[in-house]
């Protein structure tokens, strides 16, 4: 069901069961009848907190068993990027860690502390509102706002500009055949610095899974962001090329720092700068975004509707083998979603229709008057069915 909600881009689990006991053949699919009644949203969320976090993950590596066994795996170049996922918790609801006050209680104390209230006064949310909005100095950091709600859940800056509550999701995607090899969801406030080094091993676990002969990721292409000393020296201990743009920054001072470090970061510099290097900047770019876009776009997994970072951990996973099964489809069967198969007959049988008009039209009279008479029989009529038609 959660594959079918993916396919059909639908994020809640009561939409999904909604349309599972709507469509006939999403009932037939499941295995159900007209008189049964299909699983509820409830089934979902017990069948989720019964299963662990290592069951879904196999479901995962066992999507990837499958594109193995079709010759579709490579998995030794890695793609790194991450986004953020906007948590089911809203700011309204942070609480300072320190004393447990809400926004407002912390405000009242504020205007207290500042003489603009007294002690017993109680102000109004205008009130509120506007000493806030004149303020200076007014940050919500994750060190001392927390959300009383979703505690997993870190206070950052969103895609489109906004502040929200959210977590980061990080995809590492096979360069040579496109499947998703890790998709990890992290607290929002952890650098991409701090968890490149993670999801590589965890795809690489992956590979040893689903592999016979399980390949090693020799390159990892990321961005800027990605870029340090000692991410450099990490990927490099683990024999993992590096293909990581420089940020612009001072001028690095190689006397307190390892001597190794300074030949790891001239060897990223030169493979960046290379051909080779640019070619797969490009195809990161292309090929890491259309992920984000099939999995939290059209895939319905950029809003969560769960809380906590296991929970949202389980669903992302199911998340992102149904997308590696959309690419399998893709690439064996030239479709890939299930209900773009409804339209494939007509338009077979319409292209065939094209293409025999455009023969017919192509022939002179004489030459069909010829053939006429030679295959009178089963070519006469033809022309005249398909032109009606």
């Amino acid at each position: 069901m959660l594959f079918v909600g993916y396919f059909e881009g639908i994020d809640s689990q009561r939409g999904i069961a909604w349309r599972c006991g709507d469509s006939l053949s999403l009932r037939q699919f499941l295995g159900y009848t007209l008189k049964e009644a299909t699983p509820d949203h409830s089934s979902l969320t017990r069948v989720r907190d019964r299963l662990s976090l290592e069951v879904h993950e196999q479901v995962f590596a066992c999507v990837l068993a499958v594109a193995e066994k079709h010759r579709l795996l490579v998995g030794r170049t890695a793609l790194v990027d991450s986004t953020t996922l906007e948590a089911n918790a809203a700011m309204k609801s942070i609480v300072r860690k320190d004393t447990g006050e809400d926004w407002q209680a912390y405000l009242k104390r504020l205007m207290q502390e500042a003489g603009v209230i007294g002690e017993d006064d109680e102000p109004t949310e205008e009130e509120l509102r506007r000493f806030d909005k004149n303020r200076k100095d007014k940050k919500a950091s994750n060190k001392e706002w927390g959300s009383r709600t979703d505690p997993d859940s870190r206070i950052t800056k969103m895609k489109d500009g906004r502040t929200h509550l959210a977590y980061k999701a990080e995809h590492v995607v096979d360069a040579d055949s496109d499947l998703l090899l890790a998709a990890t969801v992290y607290q929002a406030d952890q650098a991409d610095t701090e968890t490149l080094l993670e999801s590589l091993l965890i795809a690489q676990v992956f590979l040893i899974i689903s592999q016979q002969e399980p390949k090693r990721i020799e390159d990892a292409v990321a961005d800027k962001g990605y870029h340090s000393n000692q991410v450099l020296a990490d990927c490099a201990a683990c024999h993992v090329r590096t293909y990581l743009p420089e940020p612009k920054r001072k001028k690095h001072r190689w006397t307190d720092k390892p001597a190794a470090w300074q030949v790891n970061y001239r060897n990223n510099r030169r493979r960046v700068e290379g051909e080779r290097g640019r070619q797969l900047s490009r195809q990161r770019s292309e090929m890491i975004e259309r992920s984000f876009a099939h999995v939290c776009e059209t895939g319905g997994a950029r809003r969560t509707w769960l809380r906590g970072l296991e929970k949202i951990n389980k669903r992302y996973q199911i998340q992102t083998a149904a997308r590696n099964l959309g690419v399998m489809m893709r690439r064996l069967f030239g479709i890939g979603k299930p209900r773009v198969l409804q339209g494939g007959p007509a338009a077979d049988l319409a292209a065939c229709f094209s293409c025999w008009t455009a023969f017919v039209a192509s022939c002179s009279p004489s030459l069909l008057l010829k053939r006429r008479e030679h295959h009178r029989s089963s070519f006469a009529k033809t022309p005249h069915i398909v032109l009606s038609i």
